[in-house]
């Protein structure tokens, strides 16, 4: 037992250390010694070997120390037992002293709804490319995709036409530069530029038909919602004898079918027939009208040009006016006001522009003028016919302010962004 013990080489057992006081314990371990003799009490809890190996002074042989401690489990083990139990153990612990290498983890090792992060996406719909272009190139104002055209601010933030006239028009009632919504850069008529490739592009996205709700690309649904949407509302034919029935283009046949309005008596036909002869007798009433001033001895076309100015009171009104100009040998001018001077008209969002016919001249007999407003050569101005008639004498040198018949406010907010106002105005002066 002591000669395997000897031969065994100290680097190969992990359990092996050296220890101060080897020669009492070398002691204790030989045979024949008072404190253990040659064999382990039973009580003893270690049993340590130790064998150095050095020169012998006096014979010259080696001699090996080899120390061990080993744990008796149990009674009854004999030393080379314990010392391999020993060497196991500590095989053991210094494997688990060593750093754990990574685990390969499963799916099966996993808990189910971290797998079910891993493993599977998200059920989140993915957002359509042409809804995000839809969100990128929308106007800055209104946030829809514009029909019209599209403008843009020196920072590049997009404007559909109709809300960059909007935006000029509220800068020139509040009497402050038009700011761009985003980035507050101020805006004129002439500073913003047009994207055709914005608009090139909104043409190609597709837009929803307000009334069946199928998309269309933006350049066609207009036309499709107009003319080949069967949803679309419209009226009976029978509307002009008093049908007030509107519905789906798609149930105008069967409806037609079975109204009842073609069995009316012609008295009952004859009522509803009252109000489109009021209409019919009013235009015809204009067109009479026109023909009969054009017959007129005196008649004058004035290219009017109206420039915006700001009244001296506390409140600052905007107005319109043109300078004199010469008609019948008196001197006029043409003043116009916004929403009949309305004390904040920029918080309304219907406008409109009445005018005023005024002499400036001094008359000794009454004046009777036929006067309405045409759009001029070098005018965009939409503008509806309508013929106004007033007498001026000496004490009434003004007329009343008249509505210039405009199609819609987005038309006014038109002629409100631009510097100036261009129109033609037509006078008949009815002989006496």
């Amino acid at each position: 037992m002591a000669d395997s013990l000897v031969e065994s080489p100290a680097s190969s057992s992990s359990h092996l250390m050296n220890l101060g006081g080897m020669n009492q314990l070398s002691a204790d371990l030989q045979p024949g010694s008072s404190s253990g003799g040659s064999s382990i009490p039973s009580s003893s809890t270690s049993s340590v070997v130790a064998s150095s190996s050095s020169s012998s002074t006096s014979g010259g042989q080696a001699s090996t120390l080899l120390i061990s401690v080993a744990t008796q489990p149990a009674h009854g083990l004999n030393l080379a037992e314990q010392i391999m139990t020993n060497s196991l153990g500590n095989s053991s612990q210094a494997e688990s002293q060593k750093p754990a290498r990574p685990v390969e983890h499963t799916d099966e090792d996993e808990p189910e709804t971290k797998r079910k992060k891993i493993d599977k996406p998200e059920t989140k719909m993915i957002e359509k490319l042409e809804a995000r272009l839809g969100g990128i190139l929308c106007c800055a104002v209104c946030l829809d995709l514009p029909r019209t055209a599209m403008y843009q601010c020196i920072m590049g933030h997009l404007m559909c036409a109709g809300c960059l006239t909007h935006l000029l028009a509220d800068g020139r009632l509040r009497d402050q530069n038009a700011t761009c919504p985003n980035c507050r850069t101020d805006i004129s008529k002439n500073t913003p530029s047009r994207n055709l490739a914005v608009e090139k592009a909104v043409s190609e996205l597709p837009s929803e038909c307000q009334y069946c709700g199928n998309e269309f690309p933006n350049k066609s649904v207009e036309y499709h919602e107009n003319n080949e949407c069967e949803e679309r509302p419209t009226a009976c034919k029978f509307a002009r004898i008093g049908c007030q029935w509107r519905g789906p283009m798609h149930e105008a046949p069967s409806h037609e079918t079975n109204c009842t309005h073609p069995k009316k008596s012609g008295a009952e036909v004859m009522v509803a027939l009252q109000s489109h002869d009021v209409r019919a007798a009013e235009e015809k009433k204009l067109f009479l009208t026109l023909i009969d001033l054009l017959s007129y001895e005196k008649i004058i076309f004035n290219d009017l040009q109206m420039k915006p100015y700001r009244t001296d009171e506390y409140v600052h009104c905007l107005y319109y006016e043109t300078s004199r100009f010469s008609a019948f040998n008196h001197q006029w001018v043409v003043k116009s006001i916004i929403n009949k001077s309305q004390r904040d008209p920029h918080q309304s969002c219907e406008r409109d522009i009445t005018y005023q016919l005024v002499l400036k001249s001094k008359t000794t007999s009454p004046l009777t003028m036929h006067f309405f407003v045409l759009r001029g050569p070098f005018s965009d101005i939409k503008a509806n016919t309508q013929i106004y008639k007033h007498d001026f004498t000496e004490t009434e040198t003004e007329s009343p302010f008249k509505l210039m018949p405009l199609p819609d406010t987005a038309e006014c907010n038109r002629l409100l962004a631009a510097k100036w106002i261009n129109f033609r105005l037509i006078m008949f002066l009815a002989s006496k």
